[in-house]
């Protein structure tokens, strides 16, 4: 294992890249917008950003395809936000240690607790898609600088 990388985590650097859109990406993110499920800053980015892959912070972080939510949606169907209110959200990330991350039709995006998605406990960790990208984008940040991926 060479590199600096390499000899800090004791495993060669796997992908990291925010991959652009292309056209795969932008008709599956029209089909979940018919679905009427998912919130219109979703449907804007992934216009634009097909994925984020970010294998080497912490235990990773990534941003679903459009594709890959739209297939999970198709055959496990929403995921409940608010177990009260039964407010469908879509399962859009997860990080490498097996939490989920779900967006609700509000835009809010929330966390798992545990692996499971059968009958979820979710917490709330941005109140949109802006925010979760600054935090993210934090987590890349302090990383970088000292190897600690915060609590995301």
């Amino acid at each position: 294992m060479t590199g600096e990388f390499g000899r800090r985590h004791g495993f060669p650097p796997g992908v990291n890249e925010v991959r652009p859109a292309n056209r795969d990406d932008q008709t599956a993110a029209r089909a979940l917008a018919q679905a009427s499920l998912i919130p219109a800053d979703l449907v804007t980015f992934y216009d634009s950003i097909g994925d984020v892959t970010w294998a080497d912070v912490g235990n990773g972080y990534f941003l679903h395809p459009a594709s890959d939510v739209l297939l999970r949606l198709q055959e496990y169907g929403a995921v409940d936000v608010d177990t009260n209110q039964k407010r469908p959200g879509l399962v859009i990330g997860s990080n490498g240690g097996g939490l989920s991350y779900v967006a609700g039709p509000d835009g809010s995006v929330h966390r798992t607790r545990t692996a499971s998605l059968d009958e979820p406990e979710l917490d709330k960790v941005a109140d949109d898609l802006r925010l979760l990208l600054e935090l993210l984008e934090q987590s890349l940040t302090r990383f970088i600088a000292d190897g600690e991926p915060g609590s995301l």
